[in-house]
């Protein structure tokens, strides 16, 4: 598995050069608006006087902090703002690697591919864990890889690129695994509003200071762009690993950005997050009844943007997704980029009104 070359933006690449019209299907980057109260939040922001376009605190502003602590029940102290969920992943594993014994990172397969590439950054050796055919991370299985030379332990519920959500039951025993064997566990929940089958848990349910909770709210309010996430970091030695590193590499995050999405939480519905919750599972079943037409197996996401998918007498590489691109016109991403588990699959992203459109070029394609 190559996590050394940009994946995404290869398929990006030749859709982009594609002598015909291509349905993106693989940006995970919402195409539907943020809150209005989040727009009104920068512009009062514009108005704001000249200190407050200086450095914020290099952990965040204190009102975003104490509005994901009351909403999170969580210390205040326990959250580090930083440069979205990508900062938030590489901070918790960075000072995983760093603080507890051991050589290697253990991931999920498949697996969203910056973990993998984070992890060859650290210059961790990785141990991955094959998910069932529906997407699920199976306890047992994970328990059985790791080891005492596991220092990292990463999961993702909702997970790119299955749609899993983890139940309860799962995340205790990861966390679990993680204390048993002397490692950290690091939950990456940032797709924690698109849980559609309510089982969603979050492993700050279970009381530990090897587990470090990572959220952002790129794909909650769709603002990718503003990139404001957090960690949710309960050790001592941990969090001060995790607030040096943030400040030596980043000094700190946007303040109008913070401003902005603080706004938005205190004053957003809760009309808006289930207004999107449900455009969204409404492009997943029409996609999956393209599927269903067509023969194909494919996992069916109680959360997140994402469907994978195997087709009768395709494959799942590169030259596949090319092909479809070519002759279909609808570009996925291939289930080769995120593992060797479903390395015949390709996975498709829902963040286009578009769905329609790819849905019936596939259909066509594959009849």
């Amino acid at each position: 598995m190559d996590y050394e070359t940009p994946q995404f933006y290869r398929v990006m690449q030749y859709a982009a050069q594609a002598d015909r019209d291509v349905v993106d299907m693989v940006s995970g980057s919402p195409d539907w608006d943020p809150p209005a109260t989040l727009r009104d939040g920068l512009r009062a922001y514009a108005d704001a006087p000249a200190d407050d376009y200086q450095y914020p605190p290099s952990v965040g502003l204190r009102p975003l902090r104490e509005e994901i602590a009351r909403r999170r029940g969580v210390p205040v102290e326990q959250i580090i703002i930083t440069n979205g969920a990508g900062e938030a992943n590489h901070l918790a594993m960075a000072g995983g690697f760093e603080a507890f014994g051991g050589t290697e990172i253990l991931l999920a397969d498949p697996v969203y591919p910056y973990y993998a590439g984070r992890a060859n950054f650290l210059g961790a050796a990785t141990r991955y864990v094959a998910a069932e055919t529906d997407g699920q991370l199976d306890p047992t299985a994970l328990r059985k890889a790791a080891s005492e030379e596991t220092s990292v332990i990463v999961v993702n519920s909702p997970n790119n690129p299955t749609g899993a959500v983890y139940p309860e039951s799962a995340i205790r025993e990861f966390v679990a695994i993680a204390e048993d064997c002397g490692a950290l566990l690091v939950s990456d929940e940032v797709y924690d509003h698109f849980d559609y089958s309510g089982e969603f848990a979050s492993a700050l349910d279970v009381d530990s200071e090897q587990r470090i909770v990572t959220d952002a709210f790129s794909k909650t309010m769709a603002v990718t762009g503003l990139r404001v996430g957090y960690a949710i970091i309960t050790d001592d030695d941990l969090r001060d690993r995790a607030r040096t590193r943030h400040m030596l590499t980043t000094v700190t995050g946007s303040r109008p950005a913070q401003y902005a999405v603080a706004h938005a939480l205190e004053a957003t519905p809760p009309s808006y997050y289930s207004g999107v919750r449900e455009r969204v599972r409404g492009r997943i079943d029409r996609l999956t009844d393209a599927l269903d037409s067509i023969g194909a197996e494919y996992t069916d996401p109680d959360g997140g943007f994402y469907v994978m998918a195997r087709f009768p007498e395709f494959g799942g590489g590169f030259d596949d997704v090319y092909e479809l691109i070519d002759a279909a016109g609808v570009a996925g991403m291939p289930g080769a980029a995120f593992g060797e588990s479903f390395e015949d699959w390709i996975r498709f992203s829902v963040c286009t009104d578009r769905v329609e459109t790819a849905a019936a070029r596939l259909e066509a394609y594959f009849e």
